[in-house]
């Protein structure tokens, strides 16, 4: 818990407080925490594992919004706008969980603006990148958005090898290309081609990125 931002600057008797109101859970991958449309008043925050939040369309297609790994947390909007669930929440690993209710939150917030602050902080950068996920869908080709997605999983979820970085991001093709909104196809053909050019090397629902800088300049 202490590794999301919301609650870093926590005192050691604060978070433990915080953390005797909170509720565990344990989901495996392919279990649906919540779905689009549900009721929700709890906010949840990745202890371990990896979650992903999409939309589905009326015709069946899937898309991804976002992965989030360990310290980040989701499901906050339902605490200040009570209403429908506006994404599906579905582990893509084993992953544990800590929540929290609207009224539990609401008290300890209440007397400790500095937290209330950070969880302002937190859903901004949340709306920052889903506006740049917007604008990329109009303005960046599908190989650059494949680039830039990949980047950033490397950024949260990325560990240093000998040849380069190891993304172990738990998603398949499918996910993937759900994730950079193109079919799987497009989003295959610019993989290959990024490890043609030895820009990366493809593993099992994992990828090792040996020229990021290549990368970095194909994401923009």
């Amino acid at each position: 818990m202490r590794q999301a931002p919301l609650f870093a600057a926590l005192t050691d008797a604060d978070a433990q407080a915080l953390l005797q109101r909170m509720s565990r859970a344990r989901i495996e991958r392919g279990d649906i925490l919540f779905e689009e449309g549900e009721e929700g008043d709890r906010l949840y925050i990745i202890t371990s594992g990896k979650v992903k939040l999409g939309r589905r369309s009326p015709d069946g297609r899937e898309n991804l919004l976002a992965i989030l790994g360990p310290g980040e947390m989701f499901g906050e909007l339902s605490l200040f706008d009570p209403g429908a669930r506006t994404t599906t929440a579905t582990a893509i690993a084993g992953t544990d969980l800590v929540a929290l209710g609207h009224t539990e939150l609401t008290e300890f917030v209440s007397s400790r603006p500095d937290v209330a602050v950070k969880m302002l902080g937190s859903i901004a950068r949340r709306l920052r990148r889903t506006n740049e996920a917007l604008g990329d869908l109009v303005f960046t080709d599908v190989p650059g958005r494949v680039a830039k997605a990949l980047l950033d999983l490397a950024s949260r979820f990325g560990r240093q090898v000998d040849d380069g970085v190891l993304v172990a991001h738990d998603l398949t093709q499918e996910e993937l290309a759900q994730l950079v909104g193109a079919s799987r196809e497009t989003v295959n053909k610019a993989l290959a081609d990024f490890a043609s050019r030895g820009w990366l090397k493809l593993e099992a629902r994992a990828v090792t990125l040996l020229d990021v800088e290549r990368l970095q300049r194909r994401a923009r």
